[in-house]
């Protein structure tokens, strides 16, 4: 199993950052990488993203959903194996800082070889400075989904 650790301090209250985070179907306007999500219910999200210019599909079920504090998710079908979770941090009223982890199960050599020379680690980084110019240029969220999952 693969994994990822990156954070980005963004310039907007925890509250919008976390906000916007909750809105799946907008993840095309900042993350590169998805072409669309599908939100099917409160929970279950399907993906359709480009990886190392290959496209794959997969579906997603979020596990734990704590208003301005996380996000965790997991796959459940498709050609992703992975689970993640984003954590949300005030660092002061007008700052914030998201933490993201990301396992996942490499398929194939080069899947397991970029893993190897951080790749993934270099992407997610640089899909969080997407994020981080989306939302701090808006200034507001494009929406928010404020409910609490436990599982």
């Amino acid at each position: 199993m693969a994994q990822v650790i990156q954070t980005v301090d963004v310039e907007v209250p925890v509250t919008t950052a976390y906000d916007q985070w909750t809105q799946f179907e907008e993840f095309p306007k900042f993350l590169s990488f998805v072409e669309e999500i599908t939100q099917q219910d409160d929970t279950h999200n399907h993906w359709k993203v480009n990886i190392a210019g290959g496209e794959r599909e997969f579906d997603t079920v979020v596990t734990e959903q704590l208003p301005d504090e996380r996000v965790a998710w997991t796959s459940t079908g498709g050609e992703v194996d992975h689970a993640g979770v984003v954590t949300f941090h005030k660092l002061s009223d007008t700052t914030s800082r998201l933490a993201v982890q990301i396992d996942w199960e490499p398929q194939g050599f080069l899947e397991r070889a970029g893993a190897a020379l951080d790749i993934p680690d270099r992407a997610v980084k640089a899909e969080l400075e997407n994020f981080k110019k989306f939302i701090e240029a808006r200034g507001t969220a494009d929406g928010a989904w404020r409910g609490t999952v436990t599982n």
